[in-house]
C-alpha cells in the first residue's frame, strides 16, 4: 500500500473516535493486552510518563516532552488526537512518525489486526509504543485516550502517572459525577509509581488520597497545589507567561492561555519527581524546554494567535473547565468588539458551555468537515435560547472568512468550541 492507501485503511477498517465518537469505544483492555503481547511488549524497552486528566493533559505532554528533548533524551510523544496530519501523534524528539515505517508497521501486522478488529486507537497506540522502541528514544511520554482505567494506553508501567485535573467530559462513557471521573481517570496510578495530581478538591482529592493510601507512599503522592511551585505570573506582551517559581526565577513559558498557570505548576511537580529518579534535568534545560514547547514538539492550538489586526485566536478547549478558562481570558482582551466563530460536536450536552459565553459578541455559528459535527444551524437555535446571536455557516472556512470581512482591525476574533473547529480553521 502507499502512504496514503494506508491512511485511509486506518481510518476506515478500524472504528475512530475522532470521527464517530462513542461508537468508536470499546470496554475493556483485551485488545490492547493482546496487541501489546503480539509487538512483544515495546513499552518495557525504554521508560514511560504515563498522563490523564480532563483538560490540560495535551499541554502537560508538551511541555514535559520538550524539556526532556532539551536535556538531551530522546524523547518519544503520543497524544490526540490530530488537527491536520494524522503523523503528529506520534513523534520522537518533536519529528512525526516516518510515512515509510507506518506503512510498513500497518502492512506487517494487517492480519493479526484484522483478526481482533481492533479500534482505531488501539491500532495506533500499538504502532507508537512500537515505533519508539524501533527509535531507542530514552523516554515516551504517553497521553491517555479517554478516561484511564481501560484506555488501551494503561498497559505500561511508567516511572511517573499525572492526572491534571477532572471536570464533566465524556460522562456517558466516564460517569456523570466528577467523583467517578475522578476514579476512571485514577486508574493509571500504579503500585509504588510517583503521582502527581495538578488540581483536586472536596470529594475528588478524596478519590486520589484513598489511592494514596492503597498504592502509593505519601512522599511519592503529590498535588501541585499543596507544593506550590509557581509563586507569581503575569502575561507578557508577546503573549507568553513569565512566571517566578521556587526553583526558577523568570521561567518564561511560550504557551499562552489562562490554563497554563496550572498546567506549568503541575510539569513542575512532575520535573522535580523524574529529576529524583534516573533523569537529570538541569536548570537551563527546564527553562529552555518550556520557551521552545511548540518548535520542538509541534504543539498547535493551545490559545494560538494566527493573525493580528484583527488579533485571531485558536483554542481547543471544549467542555466547561476548557471554556471557562477561554471566556475569562477573552474577556481580558481589549477590543472594539468580539467575533466568535464557535462549533461543537453533536454527543454532548452544549447547555453548560454556552451558559458562560459572552452574550455581547458577534457570533458564527458553524460545524466541522467530521460526521460527529453538531448542525450549525441546531447550534444557532439552542444558542438563541442562551441570549447567543449571530449566523449559520456550513464551513468553518465560510464562518471564519465571514468574520474576517465584519472585523476591523481592533477586534477579536476567537475560534473554538471542538478541537474539529480548531483543525478546519488551521486548514484554511
Amino acid at each position: 500500500m502507499t502512504y496514503e492507501q494506508t491512511i485511509d485503511y486506518l481510518y476506515n477498517s478500524a472504528p475512530m473516535f475522532q470521527k464517530i465518537g462513542s461508537a468508536a469505544y470499546k470496554e475493556g483492555m483485551e485488545n490492547s493486552f493482546l496487541i501489546d503481547e503480539h509487538l512483544g511488549y515495546p513499552h518495557r524497552r525504554y521508560a514511560t510518563v504515563h498522563v490523564a486528566g480532563t483538560n490540560g493533559k495535551g499541554s502537560v505532554c508538551h511541555m514535559l516532552a520538550s524539556v526532556l528533548q532539551e536535556a538531551g533524551y530522546r524523547t518519544g510523544l503520543y497524544t490526540s488526537p490530530h488537527l491536520l496530519d494524522f503523523r503528529e501523534r506520534i513523534r520522537v524528539n518533536g519529528r512525526m512518525i516516518d510515512k515509510d515505517y507506518l506503512v510498513s508497521f500497518v502492512g506487517k501486522h494487517r492480519k493479526f489486526f484484522e483478526s481482533i478488529k481492533p479500534s482505531f486507537f488501539e491500532l495506533t497506540t500499538g504502532m507508537a509504543f512500537a515505533y519508539f522502541a524501533d527509535c531507542g528514544v530514552d523516554i515516551a511520554v504517553i497521553e491517555v485516550g479517554l478516561g484511564g482505567r481501560l484506555d488501551c494506553t494503561n498497559v505500561i508501567t511508567p516511572v511517573l502517572s499525572v492526572i491534571t485535573n477532572i471536570s464533566h467530559d465524556h460522562t456517558a462513557l466516564l460517569g456523570d459525577t466528577l467523583t467517578a471521573i475522578a476514579h476512571e481517570k485514577a486508574g493509571i496510578i500504579k503500585h509504588n509509581v510517583p503521582v502527581v495530581i495538578g488540581e483536586a478538591q472536596g470529594e475528588v482529592r478524596k478519590v486520589f488520597e484513598s489511592y494514596e493510601r492503597a498504592k502509593v507512599a505519601a512522599n511519592d503522592f503529590l498535588f501541585a497545589e499543596d507544593e506550590n511551585p509557581v509563586i507569581s505570573s503575569k502575561i507578557l506582551p508577546s503573549g507568553h507567561w513569565l512566571f517566578e517559581c521556587v526553583k526558577y526565577l523568570h521561567l518564561e513559558n511560550e504557551l499562552g492561555g489562562y490554563a497554563q498557570e496550572k498546567n506549568t505548576a503541575t510539569t513542575l511537580c512532575a520535573i522535580d519527581v523524574l529529576n529524583r529518579s534516573q533523569f537529570k534535568i538541569p536548570d537551563a534545560c527546564v527553562r529552555s524546554g518550556f520557551l521552545n514547547v511548540t518548535g520542538n514538539t509541534g504543539l498547535m492550538g493551545r490559545w494560538q494567535i494566527i493573525g493580528k489586526e484583527p488579533k485571531i485566536i485558536l483554542d481547543t478547549g471544549h467542555n466547561v473547565g476548557g471554556m471557562e478558562y477561554n471566556v475569562r481570558q477573552l474577556l481580558s482582551e481589549k477590543f472594539d468588539r468580539l467575533h466568535i466563530v464557535f462549533g461543537m460536536v453533536n454527543d454532548k450536552d452544549i447547555s453548560d458551555v454556552l451558559a458562560l459565553l459572552p452574550k455581547d459578541a458577534k457570533y458564527y455559528f458553524t460545524q466541522a468537515s467530521i460526521a460527529r459535527a453538531l448542525d450549525s444551524g441546531v447550534l444557532s437555535e439552542k444558542a438563541y435560547g442562551y441570549g447567543l446571536h449571530g449566523q449559520s455557516f456550513a464551513t468553518v472556512a465560510g464562518a471564519l472568512g465571514a468574520a474576517k470581512d465584519c472585523a476591523n482591525e481592533r477586534d477579536v476574533i476567537f475560534v473554538g468550541g471542538s478541537t474539529f473547529i480548531v483543525a478546519d480553521a488551521l486548514g484554511v
